[in-house]
């Protein structure tokens, strides 16, 4: 036996050892490891979509489980920021702040360059102990979405950590959601609503892909009988131009959370969600981005695209139509216009 002798390598050997270590670095490429280093690119001035996609899954998903946890809570920490311009109370909890760490910072050490807007980033939140992720492809279940560079100073990410706060401290986990939306030169791109009580995750990427259950939806583009969905903390006047508008029979439902009633709209629960007063962009970004991927619409109640730019400002102020058609939009936008309500 010679244990001083030098190891011999075969010519098969070294091409199967040549075909490890491409299958092997296409492996860390494509993202399987689960590595951070899925989602960097070689040029920090651009963004995969794709990528970001997967990683906005993950954030809802993430944040989701913050929600789900202190709810599980004693005292879920509520605080007050004040009155909106309807009276209400709008309500903040230690569930928002943790989701948001997870979601904001979690995106941001995958993205670090991200221009991230959440509806939680004024209250300065440190995040020492934010459970953050690394990009898993899998969440997203689909294998033939194909990657989308663009100069990341185009894209602005908004976050809602915990929609609908109020009915989450009254315990109607039914109309809480966490959602991230991708804008893109403004327009809504990406959009994800998660609810994390029943663990549904509804997303779409316009003109690429959306999740199986949104596909498999069924829409009713003939309209009979008008059905709104509206705010139940920020009802405002719209009733009142709800039955104006549609009679005074239009049926009429009242719901927490933004994400909440797109979803409603989706699924033919109900033929439009109608808000009339101002509301947050981060409420809207999602839901907007899903609809258009479904060839449905939201604009303001002055028939205008609402624009999701960093630059623009964050509230749209003059309400909102959407529906999950095109052509019930019109119908029902060309009935607001004509009474001239705004």
């Amino acid at each position: 036996m010679n244990l001083g002798g030098s190891i011999r390598i075969n010519k098969c050997g070294v091409v199967l050892i040549a075909i490890g270590l491409l299958l092997f670095l296409y492996y860390l490429s494509t993202g399987k490891s689960g590595s951070s280093n899925y989602a960097l690119n070689k040029n920090p001035n651009e963004v995969n979509l794709r990528k970001l996609l997967i990683g906005s899954i993950q954030a809802a998903q993430r944040g989701g489980l913050e929600v789900v946890e202190v709810s599980k809570s004693i005292d879920l920490k509520v605080q007050s920021k004040g009155k909106t311009k309807e009276g209400a109370n709008d309500p903040v909890t230690d569930a928002d702040f943790r989701s948001h760490c997870v979601m904001a910072d979690g995106l941001h050490r995958i993205f670090p360059n991200l221009r991230i807007i959440s509806e939680e980033d004024s209250a300065k939140q440190s995040c020492p102990d934010a459970k953050l992720f690394d990009l898993d492809p899998t969440v997203m279940h689909e294998t033939n979405v194909l990657d989308e560079i663009v100069d990341i100073e185009e894209v602005t990410v908004w976050i809602d950590p915990l929609d609908a706060t109020q009915e989450y401290t009254e315990s109607l986990t039914e109309y809480v959601t966490t959602m991230v939306c991708v804008a893109v030169k403004g327009v809504p791109t990406i959009g994800v609503v998660h609810n994390p009580f029943t663990k549904t995750t509804v997303w779409a990427w316009v003109n690429k892909a959306m999740s199986e259950p949104l596909s498999n939806m069924k829409r009713d583009e003939e309209v009979k009988n008008p059905v709104l969905i509206v705010s139940r903390s920020h009802t405002g006047d719209v009733q009142n131009i709800a039955k104006e508008v549609f009679g005074k029979n239009v049926h009429i439902i009242k719901a927490g959370g933004a994400g909440y009633k797109v979803l409603k709209v989706l699924n033919n629960e109900a033929t439009a969600y109608l808000h009339s007063t101002a509301i947050k962009k981060w409420d809207i970004c999602a839901g907007n981005a899903i609809l258009n991927a479904v060839g449905g619409k939201m604009t303001d109640l002055n028939n205008q695209e609402i624009s999701y730019s960093d630059k623009d400002p964050f509230v749209n102020e003059k309400g909102l139509l959407a529906t999950a058609s095109s052509s019930t939009h019109e119908q029902y936008i060309k009935k607001i216009l004509e009474k001239n309500l705004l």
